[in-house]
């Protein structure tokens, strides 16, 4: 399970990380100038995911980016919220455990009742089946799932500043994937031997 998640979000974010200058084909070259594509490496796809590619698959691997990215900064921001001490009041289930006596990091699965669990796999389910996608087909660009709906003034932005802010929230997912990827190793890496005391590893207990 750990395996899947750390190779499914390592090969996410090293899909679109920019390419070697030798690369010269033209399907390369095509999507030089997608956004993401930006300095200080430009366009950079090691793997050679991209060799041969038409746009449809580009955009169904910026489509799986995307969502990578965006579930990678929740469960970032989830685990430096809740090792900062801050928890839902309350219990989570009818037995009495509350919310705060659930552990940090990997230790929380097997501490989460199972049908908690449950709950958190169909709302996971449910979103991505009905609600995470273009159910109404007005998404202007790969991962817009506005639907018509929710808007918080994006029309009012001119054609630049959505650039500049589609670009931040691929950085964004980019850093979050490395990052919660790292506090997953970290977690693993300290009942090895390494020293408690180091700061950041060290604490993640």
């Amino acid at each position: 399970m750990k395996f899947v998640i750390a190779a499914t979000l390592a090969a996410s974010a090293a899909a679109f990380a920019p390419s070697k200058v030798a690369q010269t084909s033209t399907a390369l070259n095509a999507f030089e100038s997608e956004l993401g594509a930006q300095p200080p490496l430009g366009f950079y796809d090691p793997l050679g995911l991209l060799d041969g590619v038409d746009q449809a698959r580009f955009d169904r691997l910026r489509y799986v980016e995307l969502k990578h990215g965006r579930i990678s900064q929740l469960a970032f921001l989830g685990q430096i919220t809740t090792r900062a001490g801050v928890y839902l009041p309350g219990d989570i289930d009818t037995a009495g455990t509350s919310f705060d006596s659930i552990p940090n990091g990997w230790a929380a699965v097997s501490a989460i009742p199972q049908a908690g669990l449950l709950q958190i796999i169909a709302f996971v389910g449910a979103l991505e089946l009905a609600v995470m996608k273009d159910v109404t087909g007005e998404g202007e660009f790969v991962g817009d799932f506005r639907n018509g709906y929710i808007d918080f003034g994006w029309d009012d932005f001119d054609e630049e500043t959505k650039l500049q802010k589609r670009a931040i929230e691929l950085n964004n997912g980019r850093a979050a994937m490395m990052g919660i990827l790292g506090l997953m190793v970290h977690e693993e890496i300290v009942p090895l031997g390494y020293d408690p005391d180091l700061p950041i590893i060290g604490h993640l207990v």
